[in-house]
């Protein structure tokens, strides 16, 4: 199978970390094409850069549409999931999704690190459409941007180990690190805290292999059945060929 692993900010680091993740959790036979933003932000970190976000999943995924059996969407707002959803035959899985419905098959409370406070009230805005407010016992925020800087990672790790070994502390029973960069960094850790640790593409690439094995049949009513027929102006080629 050929999965596509997109990446809607601008930063090829980011993509090459998620792919990298991506590559080492994938099945035998699993091919990953990764693909990184064409235009928006380097990274998003406000609302603004996330609708244009959205626009810019749109563009990626019809430009890579073709011979891709999945897709994993490698920013961590899940950004443009709906609109992928509703656009393409194939499953589409967002990278946060995939580790808050995994971490609850792990325990009955989660317990998250993101970083950058102005982001968390888009988080708790993500988790809350995905139903999970509830089982949200405790969140960390990292101020620090080491995460997007390639290079040794161990003090970034030792702070990843810390702050979830503190969420353990205030009754998180499973740990998720949010954040694309944060790809492979749940293997890195977990020896060193007391409960299991996942990030997003240690989650949703298995996920996704699981999710085509299964063949779902793509909805052919209601809010995520294909679009035909529309009159759109303006849009790239590509876009227009899928929903036009």
């Amino acid at each position: 199978m050929r999965l596509l692993v997109m990446n809607a900010n601008t930063t090829a680091f980011v993509t090459e970390r998620a792919a990298e993740a991506a590559r080492r959790l994938a099945s035998p036979g699993t091919e990953i094409v990764a693909a990184t933003g064409a235009f928006g932000a380097a990274i998003m970190a406000s609302r603004t850069e996330c609708a244009i976000g959205e626009h810019a999943a749109v563009d990626l995924a019809a430009r890579h549409a073709d011979g891709i059996d999945g897709v994993l969407i490698a920013v961590s707002y899940d950004t443009g999931l709906g609109a992928l959803r509703e656009m393409l035959p194939v499953p589409v899985l967002g990278m946060t999704e995939a580790a808050l419905l995994a971490a609850c098959t792990l325990g009955g409370s989660i317990g998250l690190v993101s970083f950058g406070a102005r982001v968390q009230p888009i988080y708790r805005e993500l988790v809350a459409r995905y139903g999970l407010s509830g089982r949200i016992a405790a969140w960390t925020n990292l101020e620090t941007t080491a995460a997007y800087k390639p290079g040794d990672t161990s003090a970034l790790d030792a702070d990843l180990a810390e702050a979830a070994c503190a969420l353990a502390g205030q009754g998180a029973e499973v740990v998720v690190l949010l954040g694309a960069v944060m790809a492979g960094a749940s293997f890195r850790i977990e020896d060193r805290v007391p409960v299991p640790v996942l990030d997003g593409i240690r989650a949703g690439l298995p996920m996704l292999e699981a999710l085509i094995r299964m063949r779902p049949l793509k909805a052919r009513t209601g809010s995520y059945a294909g679009l035909t027929g529309r009159a759109l102006s303006g849009v790239d080629p590509a876009i227009a060929r899928l929903i036009g």
